[in-house]
């Protein structure tokens, strides 16, 4: 059987410009799973108000990160990692795409079906389900694929927090750290609005889980539930004791997102004793804004501010060669 596995990450913009950076997010937030609001609502709010203004400090921040050559740093490490499963597979036909401008999905999927496969292995990079990630792409790859005449057999894997090769990943990126010399260590996930997790319930809301205990029937879907599970395995793996370590919650829009926030718990660290802090972002793959400045950056400013001493964040997986054998891992 002729198989193609594709790679999908969030999306970047295509250059640090006010209106590069503007296109991307017009397209990222005008999306009905990443603000689940009024149509008409969003198009206003987002047209008007926030891409008008975010778009020029967001273009400010990319400019930071940018390479000339290589692009936007989730640009280049998701090509990196694609390159390098491409070579321990070459039974398959693998490519990557960006749910979010470029590489897009349509495209990528143009391109696999050149070659007539009988599957295609659908892997949204990102560890624990969220409709605003993992389903949106879907969502997508359903409505590029419903115009093509032959569809072939499509297997889409929809999460992998558990994945064992997955987690000694991370433990690889940690052992560069002497975990058990901090203060206190944080495990910051990218945040969702509370809505979302709470849709995930037909006749209740998250709260109503336990979440924060373990991974049942009723909330095996939950983001908050896994992003939990990825912490306490993590955590049991580098003899990390449950007094020494947070979940925490990044990158928020609105107070009505999931809590605790990242920044509101460091900037509250000092004043408890705390003030060497190790953070880690099991929810991002690939080393992006969200880790390279605002974690590595602006938060880092926010600790030291407030009466911290020091910050240090484990890099996300990239293209490591065990992050690679992972994905083959989870698509066999």
């Amino acid at each position: 059987m002729k198989k193609a596995l594709l790679l999908i990450n969030l999306g970047t913009p295509d250059k640090p410009s006010y209106f590069s950076v503007f296109r991307y997010l017009r397209q990222f937030l005008m999306d009905g799973r990443v603000i689940n609001i009024n149509p008409i609502l969003r198009f206003f709010l987002v047209n008007f108000i926030i891409c008008p203004t975010r778009s020029f400090s967001s273009s400010k921040i990319y400019k930071k990160v940018w390479d000339d050559n290589n692009g936007s740093p989730l640009l280049y490490n998701t090509a990196k990692l694609t390159k390098k499963v491409d070579k321990k597979l070459p039974e398959y036909d693998v490519h990557f795409a960006m749910r979010y401008q470029n590489p897009s999905i349509e495209n990528a999927i143009n391109k696999i079906m050149e070659k007539n496969p009988d599957e295609i292995i659908i892997l949204p990079l990102f560890p624990h389900y969220a409709s605003a990630t993992t389903g949106s792409v879907y969502e997508e790859v359903s409505r590029v694929l419903s115009k093509q005449w032959v569809v072939p057999k499509i297997n889409f894997i929809n999460q992998f927090y558990d994945n064992e090769k997955f987690i000694d990943a991370w433990i690889e990126k940690a052992s560069k750290f002497d975990v058990q010399s901090y203060d206190k260590i944080i495990f910051s996930y990218h945040g969702i609005p509370n809505s979302h997790v709470d849709n995930v319930y037909q006749d209740s809301v998250c709260s109503d889980h336990n979440c924060e205990d373990s991974i049942t029937e009723m909330n095996k879907f939950c983001y908050k539930a896994t992003t939990y599970e990825t912490t306490k395995t993590l955590a049991s793996r580098l003899n990390i004791t449950e007094d020494k370590y947070i979940v925490t919650f990044q990158s928020r829009l609105t107070n009505k997102w999931l809590n605790p926030f990242t920044d509101e718990v460091l900037e509250s660290m000092p004043k408890e004793g705390n003030k060497n802090i190790l953070v880690f972002s099991p929810a991002f793959t690939a080393d992006c804004l969200e880790t390279i400045i605002e974690i590595g950056d602006e938060y880092k400013e926010l600790f030291i501010d407030s009466g911290g001493e020091n910050l240090d964040y484990v890099e996300s997986l990239n293209y490591s060669d065990l992050w690679a054998d992972a994905i083959i891992d989870i698509i066999k």
